[in-house]
């Protein structure tokens, strides 16, 4: 069995910085709601976010291949750090909003940094077990970092500090690890028009994903506090959404490389329809029922992306997967960028249930799209399927370490 040591410290910066992130972005909602900031202006705060996002994940192998991996990450983390500690020096709403633009550009840029660098140092060996561990690592620290923000609070300059401190310190792992300098990624390069040749329904689906599940992520802890939730109910509520997609990606997906992936991608997306209009009508402000309900909703709703890229994978030959991946990342942004204000604007018009109608609008017009989709294209053959990844949509180069993971997995198999 291969030695995975040498990668602990990469896995463990990358853990400090997916906690961090995923503290950011609740906090920023339940500080500006403190503040005062309106739904709408916390939903602009989560497009700028995720436009950043896309610029960075699309540009950072130039900056890889111009100053290397660990000049690179030092200073993203150093602009990051210095980020969240403008947020509670400056609390306005422009000067959140260019905070977190600048935060999506580096959180993108050093997960694509570290996944790179993970890419390089891993082999066919220990690739699909790098692959699970940083699965694992993603949903432990974006889990765990809900909890200390009731722990922290909301108020005054203590949690602001701990997200800088947390920034700063994936420095130290990546400073002290491995000091090799490995190849850059390659350019993502960005052709919507064959992505969008290669599988409309892909294309759709990862927009649909980013307009509903970014509205859910950005302005989740808005409805959350809307109907009365605690702050520690809040992160309780944010945590079964994400626990719920982690925990049903791999059964949707082994059941999707079996029968027709549309079939399974049309069920996943009425199921999300169902808990979303479940949570809408009847669940009111009743503790259980939000907790049991928008844990379905993530299970089915999270699963969406993956089932999207998988279904355009059927389609493509090999040297497409990463075309796709920066393609699918950009459909997604897109939504991602346009999802939150739209409905944080509807929760400031409607109140808090219009999240999850505002979903079940979304999604409706899936389900119609993929039907339409199913009759006018036949299914791929169940021998010419690529096999199922669950992805974090951190950068391109996840797809590619989930592809050669696989590939090895399928080797392996004959």
């Amino acid at each position: 069995m291969t030695d995975l040591r040498p990668l602990i410290p990469l896995l463990l910066a990358a853990g400090i910085l997916l906690a961090g992130n995923g503290l950011q972005g609740t906090l920023i909602a339940l500080r500006g709601a403190a503040e005062g900031f309106s739904p709408s202006l916390i939903g602009l705060m989560g497009s700028a976010y995720f436009a950043g996002f896309l610029i960075g994940c699309l540009y950072v192998p130039r900056l890889l291949r111009a100053v290397g991996h660990i000049r690179a990450f030092a200073t993203l983390a150093a602009i990051g750090a210095a980020g969240a500690l403008l947020l509670v020096l400056f609390v306005n709403p422009v000067a959140w909003i260019v905070v977190r633009f600048l935060s999506g550009i580096c959180f993108s840029s050093l997960f694509t940094t570290i996944e790179s660098w993970l890419n390089s140092a891993a082999t066919n060996s220990n690739r699909a077990r790098v692959l699970a561990i940083y699965r694992i690592i993603d949903i432990g620290a974006v889990t765990g970092s809900q909890y200390m923000i009731p722990g922290l609070g909301i108020e005054g300059f203590t949690t602001f500090a701990v997200m800088a401190m947390m920034i700063t310190l994936s420095l130290v792992p990546v400073s002290m690890a491995d000091r090799s300098n490995p190849q850059p990624p390659a350019e993502f390069r960005l052709d919507l028009y064959e992505v969008w040749r290669i599988s409309p329904l892909a294309s759709i689906g990862a927009l649909a994903v980013g307009l509903t599940n970014a509205a859910f992520r950005i302005v989740g802890p808005i409805y959350g506090q809307s109907i009365g939730l605690s702050v520690s109910g809040i992160a309780t509520f944010m945590s079964a959404g994400i626990v719920g997609g982690a925990i049903m990606q791999y059964p949707l997906g082994a059941i999707s490389d079996r029968y027709d992936r549309r079939v399974v991608f049309l069920f996943t997306t009425i199921g999300a329809l169902i808990s979303a209009v479940a949570i809408t009508w009847f669940a009111g402000d009743d503790y259980t029922a939000n907790m049991v309900l928008v844990f379905l909703f993530g299970a089915f709703a999270m699963s969406l992306y993956s089932l999207s890229v998988a279904h355009a994978n059927d389609h493509a030959r090999k040297d497409q997967f990463v075309l796709l991946a920066a393609g699918l990342l950009f459909f997604y942004s897109a939504g991602a960028i346009a999802g939150p204000p739209a409905a944080s604007f509807l929760m400031q018009m409607f109140g808090p249930q219009a999240l999850f109608s505002y979903t079940s609008v979304v999604y409706a017009a899936l389900i119609a799209v993929t039907l339409y989709r199913m009759g006018v294209r036949p299914s791929v053959p169940a021998s010419q399927r690529r096999r199922f990844a669950a992805l974090l949509r951190t950068s391109p180069v996840f797809m590619r370490m989930a592809r050669r993971g696989r590939n090895r997995d399928a080797a392996d198999d004959h």
